[in-house]
C-alpha cells in the first residue's frame, strides 16, 4: 500500500452537516476499497487565488490515506463527478 494526500476544495454554501456527508463519502470509499484513512482534517473556508465556476471562496479538506493506486484512481473519478466538489487534487507521499 501506498501513502497518499488528497485535498478538494468544497463549494461554500455547504453547511457544516452537508460538508461532514462529502468527507465521509469520500472516507468510506478509500475504507470500503481496502484502503485505511490515517486522517482527516477541515481547514475551513478560504479565499481561492482564482475565481472558480464565479465563486471565489471554497471550503478546503484535506485526507490523508493509505491505499493501492487502483484505490487512488478511484477516488479520483469520483471526485471529479461530484457537483459538490469544486477542486481536487491526489499527491502520492514520498516514502
Amino acid at each position: 500500500m501506498r501513502s497518499y494526500e488528497c485535498v478538494f476544495i468544497l463549494r461554500p454554501d455547504l453547511d457544516d452537516e452537508r460538508a461532514g456527508e462529502v468527507a465521509e463519502k469520500f472516507k468510506s470509499l478509500v475504507e470500503n476499497h481496502g484502503g485505511e484513512v490515517t486522517r482527516l482534517e477541515k481547514w475551513g473556508k478560504r479565499r481561492l487565488a482564482y475565481e472558480i465556476a464565479h465563486t471565489r471562496e471554497g471550503l478546503y479538506m484535506i485526507m490523508h490515506f493509505n491505499a493501492a493506486p487502483e484505490v487512488a484512481q478511484e477516488l479520483d473519478r469520483v471526485l471529479k463527478i461530484t457537483e459538490d466538489v469544486l477542486r481536487h487534487i491526489i499527491v502520492r507521499q514520498a516514502a
